[in-house]
């Protein structure tokens, strides 16, 4: 089969074809027949399977046939694209710009980490076509600087990884303000039973397509699994690498702080690392992908925000330093190789802590990773396995619903992964300020309050003591009555004046 039996218009027919697509993916033959067709769609497919033209291809078709309803002003956001990451959103939105080329629609990618008034000064050009992270794009409908009211398509793209990052309920916002009438598209990688839920609630009456439904790996990727002790992972991913001349390689650590220790680890022994995860800003973040991409630096190392959001035209190698706490996640990570019809290695480095997690995943797998020895590297047989630290933000195996639960508590904020700007710090600091106010409430406020002219005899005289102020350059001025004994209800006028706290700042 060929695009050119799916139904779409020259314009994008040239377009793919300088893009350098000649057959559509199985994942593009079913879906964009059904999106064309107007229904609501539920698909499913492995990372890499060419989901993302399943969806911008057709909604490219069906918007530069139908104008829009409004004949004067700016262009209203017609289409809405939700994605998880900011590395995602911009991927999604280089496809779109390349299939794009040849018709006269305006796209748009909006997300945190970076500065929103350029966001704002573009929205207000008028787009067709809006790719958003979430929470960037409330802080913007917030500002009034985006209008939803005339949105025909929303596409969720990775939803059940929005899901587990605890989107879900900035999902459910983003709905109601968009209108009841609309087509809406749902793509995943794996098929849970959250995602089926919220597919119940939101989708109308669904086509459903499914490729490769039971969750196991690209059968592109090859596997590979060493075991060995955790203080020398470092030590046998340079040797690997150096020893099998890997040029291109993306690494997945568990934590920031370990992704930052072994980039150091790599640099100093000569192989050019750089590091992406959350606490980079997206300037720093785009640099790595970019250098990553054109060959600059051998090695990527990557937190798992860059599982869904990094695609590297046949991209040898991916290596689990750390096995995921869930997983899934695993399938995503090594789906970064082997896309397409291109192949690729996955290797795990698994320490005896590990053992439990890489049970799951080939419960996951329904099959046993190959193991390879490396001599030199065998595990110490009298380590203990000890507890794994998962890092602020990672979640515990199994308790991807709790981490959810946590989530929409305020415990610990998903904006930071996918670059919402500062509404997660606005967060943290209204709830350190209500904490403190609490802490330091007045009198007045409170609900023990002591009756007036009940002051011990020792409150009274440490009352008559002269007051210390200390004033401008440390010189320090006493003042108050030093001889005269006034009793505890008088001066009340001359109280000091308390400090006015500001109220937390809610974000609504």
């Amino acid at each position: 089969m060929s695009f050119n039996t799916l139904g779409l218009r020259d314009e994008i027919l040239t377009a793919i074809s300088e893009a350098g697509y000649t057959e559509p993916t199985p994942i593009q033959q079913q879906a964009i027949p059904v999106v064309l067709q107007g229904r609501d769609l539920m698909a499913c497919a492995q990372t890499g399977t060419g989901k993302t033209a399943g969806f911008t291809l057709p909604l490219l078709q069906l918007l530069s046939q139908k104008q829009s309803s409004k004949k004067t002003g700016r262009r209203p956001v017609r289409a809405l694209i939700l994605s998880p990451t900011r590395e995602l959103a911009a991927q999604i939105h280089e496809n779109l710009v390349a299939y794009n080329k040849y018709l006269k629609l305006r796209t748009l990618v909006i997300f945190g980490g970076v500065s929103i008034n350029p966001q704002m000064m573009k929205l207000r050009g008028g787009v067709d076509i809006l790719v958003a992270t979430p929470g960037r794009l409330l802080d913007l409908e917030k500002q009034n600087a985006v209008d939803l009211s005339q949105v025909e398509y929303l596409v969720l793209d990775e939803a059940d990884r929005m899901l587990d990052m605890g989107f879900i309920h900035d999902i459910r916002r983003v709905i109601a303000k968009i209108p009841a009438k609309r087509q809406n598209l749902l793509f995943s990688a794996t098929f849970s039973k959250e995602i089926t839920e919220l597919a119940t609630k939101l989708l109308h009456n669904p086509a459903s397509v499914e490729i490769e439904r039971h969750q196991t790996s690209s059968a592109q990727v090859t596997q590979a699994l060493y075991f060995v002790d955790k203080n020398r992972k470092r030590e046998l991913l340079s040797h690997l690498i150096e020893g099998e001349n890997w040029q291109q390689v993306l690494v997945f650590c568990r934590t920031k702080h370990g992704a930052n220790r072994l980039t150091e680890y790599l640099n100093e022994r000569g192989i050019s690392a750089s590091a992406i995860h959350g606490n980079k800003s997206q300037g720093a973040r785009t640099r790595a992908l970019a250098d990553f991409k054109t060959g600059d630096i051998r090695v990527l190392v990557a937190t798992d925000i860059a599982a869904r959001g990094i695609d590297i035209a046949e991209l040898p190698f991916v290596v689990n330093f750390d096995l995921p706490s869930v997983p899934e996640d695993y399938v995503h990570r090594i789906g970064r190789t082997g896309r397409a019809e291109s192949t690729g290695k996955a290797v795990s480095l698994v320490c005896v802590d590990e053992h439990k997690l890489l049970k799951d995943i080939e419960r996951l797998l329904k099959t046993e990773i190959p193991r390879v020895e490396m001599a030199g590297f065998e595990p110490d047989p009298s380590i203990k396995a000890e507890p794994i630290e998962n890092g602020r933000n990672s979640r515990g195996r199994g308790n991807s619903r709790n981490s959810r639960n946590s989530h929409s508590r305020g415990q610990s904020s998903p904006r930071n992964s996918e670059g919402a700007g500062n509404s997660s710090n606005r967060s943290r600091r209204s709830s350190r300020a209500g904490n403190n106010t609490d802490a330091g409430k007045s009198p007045e406020g409170s609900s023990h309050k002591k009756p007036r002219n009940s002051q011990s005899k020792n409150d009274q005289s440490a009352s008559n003591k002269p007051k210390r102020h200390e004033g401008k350059g440390g010189q320090v001025k006493a003042t108050g009555n030093q001889t005269t004994n006034r009793p505890s209800n008088e001066g009340a006028s001359e109280k000091p004046k308390r400090r006015r706290q500001r109220a937390p700042r809610d974000r609504g």
